[in-house]
């Protein structure tokens, strides 16, 4: 918790019993007081990086901020993604389906693949910035308003913004969406692709690899908060998505994380069977999306069928 300076411990003052919450803040959010209750900090381990590094989330279901923070995100999120719309995935076969059309005329054998990764970027966002970013008073009032109980201590979070809160998304998109945009006209102008999903980065660009080393050195400076982690080379992997330039030819195929286990939803589980039915559709479906082989996607056929069968299916 100290990482990061985010959250600034109140001892055992209750933020409620203190009336840091004002009347007329309930009555905006709309929370009956005997129904509020302050957030609890819970961890969810990040397992396929080293370490095995913590994710603090933030529980909130009866948070003061609940209501309104679902609010301004149903207003603001459709509102970003149609602005973003350039610049943002939310699949692997969205960026299959650049990758295929850009690569018919600009893929080189020296064309470089690019992952970059942006460290703690929920617990790193300024909060002032993150309400410019997105231009709304009411979301001061969100971000600012923070608190949780940890181990019979209070918190209240003065850096980043909530993990588990429902603007908590289309916050940091927003902010990311102000930040990247020269990096995006660096990257497109001279016709190379720039996507995002959140917190992860895809380039593919004609750059010597000493020249892209170098501007994302440069970008690491353009927001002590924002701290890029990069991987550069002729092969990458984005989302669930393994990217290869082979000779300049583009190979694709299905991507697992190292600490990928094979469990579903059991077939003997009382789930809707239509749920059921829906999983060896959806894994057989982007098996065929992503493997640009045969051979490959007969191994990926093999492994799902051995899972499906774990699995009761």
């Amino acid at each position: 918790m100290n990482k990061t300076e985010t959250y600034e411990c109140l001892g055992g003052n209750d933020p409620l019993a203190t009336k840091w919450i004002t009347q007329k803040q309930y009555e905006r959010l709309c929370v009956k007081p005997d129904e509020v209750t302050l957030a609890h900090l819970y961890y969810s381990p990040k397992a396929h990086k080293a370490g095995t590094p913590l994710r603090p989330i933030f529980s909130g279901l009866k948070h003061p901020t609940i209501k309104i923070s679902k609010y301004l995100d149903e207003l603001l999120r459709p509102l970003f993604d149609k602005i973003a719309l350039k610049t943002t995935v939310t699949s692997g076969f969205e960026v299959i389906k650049q990758l295929h059309e850009w690569s018919t005329h600009n893929l080189h054998k020296d064309t470089l693949l690019c992952a970059i990764y942006v460290v703690d970027l929920y617990t790193m966002i300024p909060q002032t910035e993150g309400v410019l970013a997105i231009k709304k008073i009411l979301s001061r009032f969100v971000l600012k308003n923070n608190y949780f109980s940890y181990e019979d201590q209070y918190y209240h979070q003065i850096r980043g913004v909530a993990m588990g809160s429902p603007l908590t998304l289309t916050i940091a998109n927003c902010y990311m969406f102000f930040f990247q945009r020269n990096i995006v006209k660096q990257i497109t102008n001279p016709g190379g692709i720039y996507v995002r999903y959140i917190d992860d980065i895809f380039i593919i660009i004609n750059w010597p690899t000493q020249h892209l080393h170098k501007q994302i050195d440069l970008w690491n400076n353009i927001d002590s908060n924002i701290k890029l982690i990069a991987q550069v080379g002729h092969s990458s992997n984005f989302l669930d998505l393994y990217v290869e330039n082979m000779n300049g030819h583009l190979f694709t195929k299905v991507y697992r994380k190292p600490s990928y286990e094979p469990y579903y939803l059991p077939f003997n589980s009382i789930h809707p069977l239509h749920m059921k039915k829906n999983i060896p559709f959806a894994m057989f479906l982007r098996a065929i999306r992503y493997c640009s082989t045969f051979k490959d996607f007969l191994d990926e056929r093999e492994d799902l069928r051995m899972a499906l069968l774990l699995n009761k299916y």
